[in-house]
């Protein structure tokens, strides 16, 4: 448990200030929703690939040599159409609330979106997004070696519907002494919950380790947690 304080300020939201003085607080995307993501847009190219080569083959040999370009284009430039035309987002980062943008918050930009996406041939090196992956580890804002190129961050998508989560779970008695700090740091985490996206509270609950390492649902548990510790419950 003397780690759980760190693991829990492993929250890599950082602020940027709008020409119009506006504070936007943003909260970069993790490894585990982007690889999720990433896997669902790959299984859409395939089947889009594939049904390319089903429709042009009765063309013969013309027909596989339009599909196999047709394939290159979709397979480089797919990203780039959805980012530019869909809000940063690709189907499978709709999926898991994610978008990508420049690293000030504002709407990533054609230049961007080729770069990033023309340097994952780099990032896969030298096998399954090894450099991307250390590059993502190294930096605050998880940004792999195509985001730096190209100053992108995928972010998550924050949602304010002036609901508090603490008020809404029963309260839970902690299995384990927890420290100041650490009681803060789960109260911040529930109040905070209403502003994030499922998938990032899931990646910062697991953070805490030992305390939600037998729980089936860790971010209620945790939530749970911070409502007794704000006093729900206690007699």
């Amino acid at each position: 448990m003397d780690k759980l304080w760190s693991y829990m300020r492993l929250d890599t939201t950082y602020t940027v200030n709008t020409p119009e003085g506006i504070a936007l607080q943003l909260s970069p995307a993790g490894p585990a929703p982007r690889l999720l993501a990433w896997a669902l847009d790959l299984l859409l190219r395939i089947l889009l690939s594939a049904l390319l080569f089903a429709a042009l083959a009765i063309f013969g040999r013309m027909g596989m040599g339009i599909a196999l370009i047709l394939s290159f284009l979709l397979e480089w430039f797919y990203p780039v159409y959805f980012e530019l035309r869909h809000q940063g987002q690709t189907p499978g980062k709709k999926m898991f609330d994610l978008y990508v943008a420049q690293a000030d918050a504002s709407p990533v930009t054609a230049t961007a979106s080729l770069v990033r996406n023309l340097l994952r041939v780099v990032d896969f090196l030298p096998l399954l997004y090894g450099f991307g992956f250390a590059s993502m580890m190294l930096n605050q804002r998880f940004q792999r070696l195509g985001d730096l190129a190209a100053n992108t961050v995928v972010l998550h998508k924050t949602y304010r519907n002036g609901h508090n989560a603490v008020m809404n779970v029963e309260p839970i008695r902690p299995e384990v002494a927890l420290t100041l700090p650490e009681q803060q740091a789960i109260i911040l985490f529930a109040q905070r919950s209403h502003t994030l996206t499922p998938s990032r509270l899931e990646e910062l609950a697991q953070m805490t380790g030992v305390l939600v390492a037998q729980q089936e649902n860790p971010t209620r548990w945790l939530q749970g947690i911070a409502r007794w510790l704000t006093g729900g419950g206690r007699t």
